[in-house]
């Protein structure tokens, strides 16, 4: 497969590539948001592993692309916006495949019955925040439509508030119903890296308002 940097370098200016490298993560972590509330909706373990396999190799090509996106710093002397604020969006980015990857792991490796509220509303608020993300992302090409790219941060924000309030809540009833001290721990792990995650997504978002404010 031919790198994700020679397909940018050969069709697009220098100073645009990192605007796709950003939109494809995006891409990315929608199909890796969705495959994670599939894996929460599906009680057959078998199946989990199979969802297990499509989110890694998901997060391992994000990985390429972030890796993609430094090493273009590196190289690139003009920048749409600040190298910094690029060096930022993409390790934030990563940082939400990351959590997404980590927790379709602990479902998987803990075998975590995964039928039950605060599991499945985190998993709706990752992909709802990865969504609104996306949209921010796509409208810093042009960097035109404010309100929009207000609208999506506002999303984020929001899903990061529920994301809270859920852990909150989960842990609140799982130290009451949980008598298994282990599966204890390992549904707390779970509530603790799904709950990350949407606080990733308001990490992205805050440095698309960054972005925004400097540049707009």
């Amino acid at each position: 497969m031919a790198s994700l940097n020679s397909i940018f370098s050969i069709f697009t200016p220098k100073n645009k590539i990192f605007y796709g490298f950003f939109e494809a993560l995006a891409d990315k972590i929608i199909v890796m948001s969705t495959r994670l509330k599939e894996m929460v909706s599906e009680t057959d373990l078998d199946k989990h592993r199979e969802i297990l396999k499509a989110i890694e190799n998901l997060e391992h090509e994000c990985d390429h692309i972030t890796h993609t996106i430094f090493t273009e710093l590196g190289r690139n002397f003009i920048t749409p916006f600040d190298r910094e604020d690029i060096h930022y969006l993409g390790s934030a980015m990563d940082d939400v495949a990351d959590y997404i990857y980590s927790s379709a792991k602990k479902i998987t490796a803990y075998r975590i019955n995964t039928n039950e509220e605060g599991v499945n509303r985190l998993a709706d608020l990752i992909l709802q925040g990865s969504e609104a993300m996306r949209d921010a992302v796509y409208a810093l090409r042009e960097m035109k439509d404010m309100r929009k790219i207000t609208e999506s941060l506002v999303r984020i924000n929001a899903v990061e508030n529920e994301g809270d309030d859920m852990f909150d809540t989960s842990i609140d009833r799982l130290f009451e119903i949980e008598n298994d001290y282990k599966m204890l721990i390992k549904r707390r792990e779970l509530y603790q890296s799904l709950e990350t995650a949407t606080d990733k997504l308001e990490d992205v978002a805050n440095v698309v308002e960054s972005i925004v404010i400097k540049y707009a």
